[in-house]
């Protein structure tokens, strides 16, 4: 079983992604579990303050370490380590999602694949304390290179990438293999009924004729021309 834990501020936006499809089956089969922790229950002000303002100057607000720090304590349970502090679990890796993270593709989701949990730190406003990156997390990863209103959705798009890769979630046979090597995997386009679609009189969108003809070697030239390696 590997266990998603997301650090946010808006833990709702969970609700619906991990209640439907194929992570609802999965998590029902304690496969995986995911669980959404919201930053503010670890404040200690009445405000529930998990910002400030950035020392230098600067726009919008950045989220606290000690707040941070809080949450992971009591999520995972923290042990330092010469001038870093790690995950006591073994199998257990502390995500920060920013866009200066690493690019996260599908040889970085085979690794994560490998773990018992993984733990994300969502950040908002202006960003994150750097010290939450340097001391706290092992890894920086980002989705792409844009700005998004928080980490929120890259969490997400991590999480369903990875989830695939567990055995029990998807059940197809040959399909962890094709997608979880390190050299990636071949997506092609793809075409189902019907044969001929016409939206409108005079135009009509076919299948194309080498997917048609049942010469498996016209078909897969076919594929390798329309299709690329996702690595």
């Amino acid at each position: 079983m590997i266990k998603f834990d997301i650090i946010t501020i808006f833990p709702d936006l969970f609700d619906g992604f991990k209640k439907e499809s194929l992570l609802k089956r999965a998590a029902d089969k304690n496969i995986l579990s995911i669980s959404a922790h919201n930053l503010r229950d670890f404040a200690q002000d009445k405000h529930h303050s998990v910002d400030d303002s950035p020392y230098g100057g600067g726009f919008g607000m950045v989220m606290r370490v000690n707040v941070i720090y809080r949450a992971l304590s009591k999520i995972v349970l923290m042990t330092k380590k010469g001038s870093k502090f790690l995950p006591k679990a073994k199998g257990t890796k502390v995500i920060m999602l920013t866009p200066r993270g690493k690019k996260f593709t599908q040889s970085v989701a085979a690794k994560l694949a490998k773990n018992d949990r993984l733990v994300f730190v969502c950040g908002r406003y202006e960003g994150i304390d750097e010290r939450v990156a340097r001391h706290l997390c092992d890894t920086e990863l980002s989705i792409g290179d844009y700005d998004l209103m928080g980490g929120e959705v890259a969490a997400m798009a991590i999480i369903e990438a990875v989830s695939r890769l567990i055995p029990g979630v998807i059940g197809k046979d040959g399909f962890l293999k094709e997608r979880s090597g390190k050299e990636g995997f071949f997506e092609s386009a793809q075409y189902t009924r019907p044969e001929v679609f016409s939206p409108k009189k005079g135009i009509n969108w076919r299948v194309p004729k080498e997917l048609m003809c049942g010469d498996p070697k016209k078909i897969q030239a076919w594929r390798q021309k329309h299709g690329k390696t996702i690595q």
